[in-house]
């Protein structure tokens, strides 16, 4: 906010200070990211910045460790990086099973968040529901207790119905417990996000629609959804990151070979510290802030359609 013509000379002085203030929480808060990321392509086997890096020599960085992200766990990695060298990596690389299996639990566990938390905004928007306020704060409890307690409250509760041993015709249900403890902690975001948008919903919108003969579902497809997705799609994209960043969950449900991106760093952590994990966590970096531009995006978007905003 620019600072009026008029401000006195108190007024100045807080008005710098409240912009080097904010500038010092946000470098605060940004320092973690910057540091981590030129670490990545140290090209020495250190968590720290080696001389070379600070004299900006060429020398000091490298790729290796995002190629070690291809290579480790690999039958044999020194051969030739033809089509065989692919089927290795792609079949026996740690870290590639490790981000095939986030994206598959982050994908479903997304899918149906989105769908039960979307059904489920839907329903505390309405003025007639009863205890709304209690049942929001039931569904939106995972956000808010503790994550070691609910992970816990998982391993007992999916002991207690051995949902590891859950099959479809012989068939075991791969990533079952994994799936449905994040779909848990992703629902509540989903229904925050849906809930802020329909609160600028036109409901004789619906009414319109239920005038002219339209049921309910088409009501909900063609009236209520185009209007609404943005924030849809807001929620599940806070869902699947949700999903992807989660690690505790995964340490408690998940099987020995559900190793997910989170897990895997983990492991690499306790067991063998090298800075592809600082690589992975670069990846990630990107990733995240693709994310946020994208619902920063749609969020424009919702406020365009729902005539809330000028531009």
């Amino acid at each position: 906010m620019a600072l009026p013509k008029h401000a006195d000379t108190l007024e100045r002085i807080w008005h710098y200070a409240y912009l080097v203030i904010c500038g010092l929480i946000f470098l605060f808060l940004i320092a973690p990211i910057l540091v981590v990321i030129p670490l990545s392509f140290n090209v020495e086997p250190y968590f720290t910045f080696t001389e070379k890096m600070l004299k900006l020599d060429p020398t000091g960085y490298s790729m290796r460790w995002y190629d070690l992200l291809l290579t480790f766990g690999m039958v044999d990695p020194d051969v030739v990086r033809d089509g065989a060298w692919w089927a290795d990596a792609w079949a026996n690389s740690n870290w590639i099973n490790a981000t095939k299996n986030s994206i598959i639990i982050g994908v479903f566990s997304t899918l149906l968040a989105t769908a039960l938390g979307t059904f489920a905004a839907l329903g505390l928007s309405r003025p007639e529901m009863p205890y709304r306020r209690t049942i929001m704060a039931v569904l939106i409890s995972p956000m808010i207790v503790p994550i070691i307690i609910t992970a816990t409250g998982l391993f007992f509760f999916y002991s207690a119905i051995g949902i590891a041993d859950w099959s479809i015709f012989g068939w075991k249900i791969p990533y079952l417990g994994v799936v449905l403890a994040h779909a848990t902690l992703g629902i509540p975001f989903v229904i925050i996000t849906v809930t802020a948008t329909l609160v600028g919903f036109d409901h004789s919108l619906t009414r319109a629609a239920a005038s002219m003969g339209a049921d309910p579902v088409t009501t909900f497809f063609k009236v209520q959804m185009p209007l609404i997705l943005p924030g849809v799609i807001s929620g599940g994209l806070f869902a699947f990151v949700t999903s992807f960043d989660e690690v505790v969950v995964v340490l408690f449900v998940g099987g020995l070979d559900e190793q997910t991106i989170p897990r895997q760093m983990w492991n690499g952590i306790r067991e063998q510290i090298s800075p592809a994990i600082l690589s992975v966590a670069t990846i990630l970096v990107v990733i995240s802030i693709a994310l946020l531009t994208t619902v920063e995006l749609l969020r424009r978007r919702s406020e365009r359609l729902r005539g809330m905003s000028p531009g």
